[in-house]
């Protein structure tokens, strides 16, 4: 096996952490870290480095942070470095004049069982469309996005307590494990490639937008739950209750329906229950937030907000 192959490393948040880490203390030769250009965060507007840049600057790996991937200044920098394998966890969309440089390819990690669930944000679509499995994989790049052939998969069960939160920590590290094991494979020249299959493309990963966010309760108290599960504990799922918006990050349902409730009204104690009707059932709510408050369990809430509109 070949360990002085030279890897350039993409990726961003902290999903492409772990991948990066097994890598480097697997003795793998990271020639080089790329990664989003540090952003203006909170009051301050301070300059906050992403989390692979700050990685990267543990293991003192050499970091660029292009703007431009097309840029003759950035090509010729990533040229200098002369990989032999790209890596690419959680960044963005490649060019082909990037994907295509290295001899062995450019491979990306994906969060979930491709073909299934291509796009930005496929663990919050997997929890949110009520599935029960999920996984990682490993493919090569070519041009149309998420469509390269397959490397490895490895499922991962869904269960019914998890949220987005407890998900995205377990693929994280299945990724990390998988990414390993792929350039291992690639090194020992062991590669078998799968074409993906196009019957099992059966749902999309769009990214997350506001609106994705805002709870329909027309929409079944199955359907509410799997929402709050699949944005929580971010961006979270709202709703607008006495006319200020809450983030809903916690739910159970029942399929009965609260009698004398249209969907959308909601019926509580004032003590521990808040309960909303919806299309089909009834959806309790146990953590909360209020716009410019703390994000508290729902006895927490109650005890300190008075409700106008209880039935």
């Amino acid at each position: 096996m070949k360990k002085d192959i030279r890897i350039i490393y993409m990726g961003t948040p902290e999903f492409a952490v772990p991948a990066l880490e097994n890598l480097v203390n697997g003795g793998w030769n990271v020639v080089a870290v790329i990664t989003a250009p540090d952003k203006p965060k909170g009051r301050g507007q301070k300059m906050i480095p992403s989390p692979i840049k700050e990685a990267a600057l543990q293991f003192n790996i050499p970091i660029l942070q292009p703007t431009n991937l097309k840029s003759p200044e950035f090509l010729a920098e990533l040229t200098s470095y002369q990989a032999d394998l790209q890596i690419v966890v959680a960044f963005r969309m490649l060019p082909e004049v990037v994907w295509n440089m290295p001899p062995l390819g450019t491979f990306n990690l994906h969060a979930s069982l491709l073909p299934d669930y291509r796009g930005a944000a496929p663990i919050n679509w997997a929890i949110i469309n009520g599935e029960k499995e999920t996984g990682v994989t490993t493919f090569f790049l070519k041009h149309e996005i998420d469509t390269g052939n397959i490397i490895f998969q490895e499922k991962e069960p869904i269960l019914e307590e998890d949220n987005l939160g407890s998900l995205y920590e377990r693929l994280m590290k299945k990724g990390a494990y998988l990414v390993l094991k792929t350039v291992q494979s690639i090194a020992s020249e062991e590669v078998i490639l799968k074409p993906q299959d196009e019957s099992r493309a059966k749902h999309h990963a769009p990214k997350i937008y506001k609106e994705t966010c805002e709870i329909d309760w027309q929409k079944s108290a199955v359907e509410i739950h799997n929402l709050v599960r699949g944005l929580s504990p971010y961006p979270a799922a709202y709703t607008s209750i006495d006319g200020k918006n809450c983030k809903i990050f916690k739910t159970k349902f029942f399929e009965d329906d609260i009698t004398g409730l249209k969907a959308g009204e909601y019926q509580s104690d004032g003590k521990t229950i808040l309960k909303f009707q919806t299309g089909k059932g009834q959806v309790h709510v146990l953590e909360i937030q209020m716009e410019g408050k703390k994000r508290l369990s729902i006895d927490e809430f109650l005890r300190g907000y008075t409700l106008l509109n209880k039935k």
